[in-house]
Formats: C-alpha cells, structure tokens, sequence
C-alpha cells in the first residue's frame, strides 16, 4: 500500500488504515489511531464550486461520494447517520449519467465558495442563480462519459461585494487583509536600516486593499497616526504600563460606534489603521523615519516593552473592529526588559533564563510573562486575530514565553542571527508572495470540524489549532491535546498547515468486522480574496478483528513516528526530558514485543516484518534529537523547534528526526548512505538536510583540491561539476523550504563539522577497537546498533 500515493489523493496520512473493532484491541496497537492532515493541501485537480454545500440535516455532514442516492426520488442517505434527505429543486436534472462534482468517486476532497467570491478581480464568474443542468460542461455536475471537468455556478451568488466583519464597501471595492507592523526601535542602526528596507519592500507590494498600521517600541510605545499629512503625529504610551483594551482605545482616540440591527459593521475611519492605496506615502515615510534609540550605559541590556506593544496593537485592531484577517507582525532583536511580558532585567549581569532555571525554579521572570502571554493568546482567538514572531539576534528574546499566542494562533516564528540575514529576507518575501489572481497568499480565520460514524470517537488534535469546546455524541472523555471538541479553530493556515488528530474506538456498539467506517473533515476559512470558502475531505476505512494481518499491512511507519514525536513534545511541557525518554522507551518496547516475531527469552530470534523495522530507528533518532535533549540548545531554540515540528507534516517531520545524507563522488550520481560516521570518507562531498540547517561538507581530499584551484583548471571539469551538485540541491532546498534552513559549508575536521557528527549514529567511538583511518565521534551516546540489541532483549522478555 502506497501511502504516498493516497496523501496525494486525500490529503490524510493515518498511522493505521484499518482499525481492529474493539476499544481492547486498539490499545494493544501501541501507536494511537491517529491522522495526519493538511487540511489546504494543493491537489492536482480540486474542484472548486460556486454553491453551498448540501448539509445532513441530522449529523451536518456534508453531501460526499459514500452517501447512497435514490435518482428516481431525489433522495440521499447519509454514510454517518443513515438519515435521508432530500435534493434541492436545484438537482432536478440530477441522475445516474449526470452527477454533481460532490458525488464524483475520484473527488474524496472538494472546495466551496460560499455566499460570495470575495473582493473582485477582472474574471467575474456567471451568477446565474438558476443551476443550468443543459450546458454539456455540466456546471457542477460531471456526466460520467466526460474527461473534463468544470466548476458550476449553483445557487445565487452575493455581487454586493465583501460582507462580514469590518468589510462590506460596494461592489468592486472591499477591505483585503489587515497588518500591523510592530517594530524595535532597540535593534542596531545597521540592522534597523535592513529591517527598514524590508519592510518598505513589502509595503510597495502590498494589494491597493490591504490596510496597514505601524507601532515603534523601545522603552515607550509610539503608534503612527498614518491619515496625519502636516506632519508626523504618534500616540504615545508608556512601556511599563499594563492597560486594558479599553484604556488603550480611548488613549488611542477610537470611539467604536455600536452595531444596528440588519447592518453590516464597517471599519471605523481614523488615521492609524488605513487601507495602503490611502497612506501609502505615510507610511513610507514613517517607516523611513524610525530610528535607534539612543546608547546605553555599558552593562546594560536595551529597555524594550515588547510585551505592551503586543497589546496595543491588538487593542488598536479590536478598536477599529478589524478582526478577522488582521495580522500583528512583530519584529524584535532582543528581550523585554520593562512591562508586562519581560524576560530578562536591564544589568546585563543578570543572564537570560537557560532551561536549567526554568526547572529549578530559578526565573524570576519566566512564569509571570508566560501567564500575560497565555492572556494574549485567549484575546488573539477570542478575535481572530494572528501573531507572527521574526526574532533576529544572537541572544535569546524571549520565544519561550511568547509561544503560546504565536502557536495558537497559527502564526509564523523565525529564529535568524541577523535582519540582513537571507533567511529573514526570503521568509518575509515569501509570506507576502501572491497567487496567480494577484490576491496574497493568506488563509484566515478558519475552523476544521470532524464528522465520524458511531464506532469512532474523538480525542482531539495536536497542531496549531484551538479547541472550540463543542461536544457531540462523537467526542471522547479522553482528551489529547486541544480536545473535548469535534471543532478546532486556526487564526491562520497556508498549504503546508498539518495538525493530527487521535481518536479512539467507542465501546458503546462493536461494529462488525469487514464493514466501512467514515471519517469526514469540513475546513471553512477565508481566503486570501476575503471570500469564505469550505473544503471538505471525505475517508473511508475497514474495520478488522484484532488479530487480523490488514492490521499490519495497513501500518505506516512513517505516520507513526511523526505522530509519536508531537505526543513526546506535548509530554515535554509536563515532564522533564528525562521521564519523556523513559515513556517513548516504555512505548516502543511494548510495541516491538507486540509485533515482533521472537522465540521468548532468545533475543537472536527477534525479527520485524518490513512494514515495522524502521520504527525503532525513528525513535531512536527521536531521543536524541533537539526536541527532547535540549543539551545545548536554549529555551528560545528549543520552543521554536518544536513549534515547526508541530506543524509539519509526516515528510517534514522525518527529516527533522531523521536527517538525510546524501554522498556525492567521482565513482556516480549522487546516492543516500547511511547517517553513521562510517559514511564519513575524505574523497566524497556529503550533503545533510535536519530541515532546520543544510551542511555540505567536503572530505579532507576535496578540501584540500579545492584550496589547490584544481576546480579552476579545464583539464579537471568533472571536479568542477563535482563541486555544482550539491550546490544546486541546495538551491532547490532552500526555496522549498519555509523558514529557510541555515546553511553550512564546512571541511572534514574543521569545527563547523560539528553539525554534522553531533546527528550521525557512533558507531565507532573512542571506546571502540579503533580501526586504521576511521573516523571516530567521541561521545558517550549508545549506537542504533546497541539499542538495537538492547530492545530485542527488553522485548522478547514478554
């Protein structure tokens, strides 16, 4: 079973795809039943209809290929609850030659466009409310001898142009996403100016709609009057204060005007928040005119009040009554120092927390800024509202305490060294990149909610999501994560968004072995054109009786290891590192004792068939990875590595866990070798991926021909060819990859090698019967081949 394949076909990855009928006999399985999904993943070929979608009217499931039709009575069953419901008079030419799209069998997932379009762009679509069943393209139906297929027009369409929320301005004209941008005026004069050009960069590019506000903090918080033209005007605050939402917004001067009934609500007009195509000189202009903030006494850290402009400008969003699709984009160079939310003191001889004072109690300021944090991430919720993170130092900022908004609200974090940096420049381009309508590339306000047949229960979900706390008949007592919910909420998601989410067999009816189950995922959100859409992926699996082999031909061991390790992070923030090891030891023992074929008590006996044998070395790779042994790492690195991992998908993940190595040589094209010291050869250039850094590294011989010229001279072309490869895989890397991994380019022995040696497996080390021009990791770590043998051991005990 491909199941490659069938991601590309669902956009699902389950860790079991068939599931034993029995609550007993799933908890014998080890690994949870549990998905992977990326609810906007691209598909080749996604049908997008102009009509709402017909909704169960018992389990509010949605019209899906397992629903039963009766043509003749215009009636469907739905797969969930068995409940009829009748078709529309809008389906009435509807038959077994002439389906609509939500019916076709190869169209598990299809796309809604609900109420409107969104704000107009020169191809408007036929508004026809009338669904024209004649047209030979069909218009939402597919006739079954056709190859083609064609999005309808089904069901009125809204041409009053956007409605909802702070939208609504007429036809051809509407209000596109919202940005506020937060700026340290602490950082230096040289990263300043970088960060200035960028930002200017991005305000050139921004759609006419897009309505943008800025706010300058050091030690006070200063937001831009940007509708001022005589001159620059700022509203000032105090970094040390902590003001409700309320006093902000009268300070700020924004008196909200109340909601009449049957109205839409309109974004209030004042100068600090203003659609670009109005401020665009403004802005520019302010931006131009920030500046450092004078020295400091020697020993002193900066007087940043992060944490209170967070606030403000939140408060400055909920004024204006923007709120869905508003984006609080901060971007700092160092610690809050003063307000609510700082980390760190000004006496530089006082360090930033390590991770050894936060278990010891010995943070002063840590769990008082976690709890203000934990506040601002209920309000960003509360009004959908998105905070994205760039933090571009060589210290610590703080990313441990500010986690929480940013991670449930979905929005983006970086960890760079620099603002002049390229990570920082190609991560905040591609953020603002545009499709092929000219809308950016931006989802928000968007809920995921599950649909299940009565065998499956719902434990919850691991991702940046938020549990809405809607209970059913489907939810399960137990939770995981973000549970006791079938709904989720995300302030923002993009094509990469992976959440899991576990559920469980019920106990309250055994299903017969054989029969289908259905798992559906209704993801509605707005799209980057402001338009509501609604994705909905349907899924059929079997249930089997526990000791059936489906079970094990349906194992993805990849799923499983990317599953295990959000489980072992989401352990991490109740237990040391420590105990989280012991449980993932505890868990894969069971596991291999489960699956293994073994004579008792023998450990040589032990075998695992192929679809389990790469389990063990995942979580081998697991407990030692960054998310687990935070040993050099800080606080800050460690809360942003696991962020990424929980956001990942199955790919992503495994290379996180598990780097690749590939090795390039004289002797061929390039091949994958094993990420072990022994692929470490002075003739070859190696080429490693963790995902978070690329390094290349050249052998000691070609090192040493490269510093001889010898890739200048004509007459040793395929040593130059040699040296491009790795290159060019590195560029197709780096511009896949978001954020953009640090690359590394060093020579064997040097010390910038140690990113490499401190992930290869040691199978030769210090203490090993030493071996004439080996290379030797020194480390007291054990090999995969001793935990290997160490687990068989553990196993075969029963």
């Amino acid at each position: 079973m491909d199941f490659v394949e069938l991601e590309a076909i669902e956009g699902l990855r389950w860790s079991w795809n068939s599931w034993p009928v029995s609550k007993t006999e799933s908890n014998d399985l080890v690994i949870p039943l549990s998905i992977m999904q990326t609810p906007l993943m691209k598909f080749n070929d996604l049908p997008l209809l102009s009509y709402d979608p017909l909704i169960c009217s018992r389990c509010g499931s949605v019209l899906n290929p397992y629903a039963r039709v009766d043509y003749p009575s215009r009636i469907w069953v739905c797969p969930f609850c068995y409940q009829k419901n009748s078709f529309p008079r809008s389906y009435a030419e509807i038959g077994e030659n002439n389906i609509p799209a939500e019916l076709f069998p190869t169209y598990s997932t299809v796309e809604y466009q609900l109420g409107h379009q969104g704000l107009m762009t020169p191809k408007r679509i036929n508004s026809n409310p009338v669904h024209n069943w004649e047209t030979s393209n069909g218009l939402g139906l597919v006739k079954l001898n056709s190859s083609s297929f064609s999005s309808s027009s089904l069901s009125s369409l809204d041409q009053r142009g956007v409605g909802g929320r702070g939208l609504g301005l007429g036809i051809g004209i509407g209000i596109g996403p919202v940005f506020v941008f937060v700026v340290d005026a602490c950082s230096s004069e040289d990263e300043l100016q970088a960060l200035k050009n960028e930002l200017l960069l991005i305000v050139a590019q921004l759609p006419e709609n897009a309505m943008v506000g800025l706010v300058v903090f050091d030690a006070m918080v200063r937001v831009y009057d940007l509708g001022f033209t005589e001159c620059l005007r700022v509203v000032v605050f105090h970094g040390e204060r902590n003001l409700s939402s309320s006093q902000i917004i009268d300070h700020l001067g924004i008196h909200p005007t109340k909601q009449q009934l049957g109205k839409t609500q309109g974004v209030q007009k004042h100068g600090l928040i203003l659609p670009i195509s109005e401020c665009e000189f403004n802005i520019t202009t302010a931006i131009e005119d920030i500046r450092h903030s004078s020295p400091l006494k020697l020993g002193q850290r900066s007087p940043r009040c992060t944490g209170t402009a967070i606030l403000v400008a939140i408060a400055l969003l909920e004024g204006c009554s923007v709120h869905t699709g508003s984006r609080v984009m901060v971007f700092t160079s160092g610690p809050a120092t003063l307000g609510p939310g700082m980390v760190a003191s000004q006496d530089l001889n006082n360090s930033i927390r390590t991770h050894r004072d936060i278990n010891s109690g010995h943070a002063p300021f840590h769990w008082k800024s976690c709890e203000f944090y934990k506040q601002i991430s209920e309000k960003l919720t509360d009004l959908s509202m998105v905070l994205d993170l760039f933090a571009c130092s060589l210290d610590q900022i703080g990313v441990t305490e500010m986690r929480a908004p940013v991670e449930k609200s979905g929005g983006f974090i970086m960890l760079a060294e620099s603002f002049e940096s390229d990570q920082f420049r190609k991560c905040l381009r591609h953020m603002f990149s545009r499709d092929q309508e000219g809308f950016l590339n931006m989802c928000f306000d968007a809920t995921i909610e599950i649909i299940t047949t009565k065998g499956v229960k719902i434990c919850g979900a691991i991702g940046p999501c938020v549990s809405l706390h809607k209970k059913n008949a489907s939810v399960s007592e137990k939770e995981v994560g973000e549970g006791g919910t079938n709904t989720w909420k995300l302030g923002t998601i993009t094509d990469k968004t992976c959440i899991a989410f576990f559920f469980q067999v019920s106990e309250e009816q055994k299903p017969q072995p054989g029969t289908a189950f259905f798992i559906q995922f209704i993801t509605r959100y707005r799209h980057g054109n402001m338009g509501i859409r609604k994705r909905v992926t349907s899924a059929a699996r079997r249930w089997v009786s526990g000791g059936a082999p489906e079970i094990a031909a349906g194992f993805d061991q990849e799923t499983a290891g990317a599953i295990m390790s959000r489980l072992a992070v989401h352990e991490t923030a109740k237990n040391f590192p420590r105990e989280v090891v012991r449980w993932l030891d505890k868990e894969l023992i069971s596991f291999a004792s489960k699956f293994g074929d073994y004579i008792p008590e023998d450990p040589s006996s032990f075998r695992l068939s192929t679809n389990f044998s790469l389990y063990p070395q995942f979580m081998y790779h697991l407990r030692r990875s960054q998310f687990i042994d935070v040993f050099n790492s800080s606080p800050d690195e460690t809360a942003f590595f696991q962020v990424m991992l929980n956001r990942e998908g199955v790919v992503g993940s495994l290379i996180m866990i598990q780097p690749t190595l590939s090795q390039y040589s004289f002797d061929g094209p390039p091949i994958p070798v094993l990420l072990d010291v022994c692929s470490l050869s002075p003739d070859v250039i190696l080429l490693f991926d963790s995902y978070f850094y690329v390094v290349i590294h050249y052998g000691s011989k070609i090192a040493q021909w490269k510093k001889l010229g010898y890739d200048r001279d004509p007459n040793h072309e395929s040593f130059r060819k040699l040296l491009e490869a790795p290159e060019l895989e590195v560029e197709q890397l780096v511009g896949q990859r978001i954020p953009v991994p640090k690359l590394i380019r060093c020579e064997q022995h040097s010390s910038q090698a140690r990113f490499l040696l401190a992930k290869l497996n040691p199978s030769v080390t210090h203490k090993s019967s030493y071996v004439d021009g080996s290379e030797v990791i020194m480390t007291d770590d054990v090999s995969l081949q001793v935990f290997i043998e160490h687990l068989q051991e553990l196993a075969v005990q029963g």
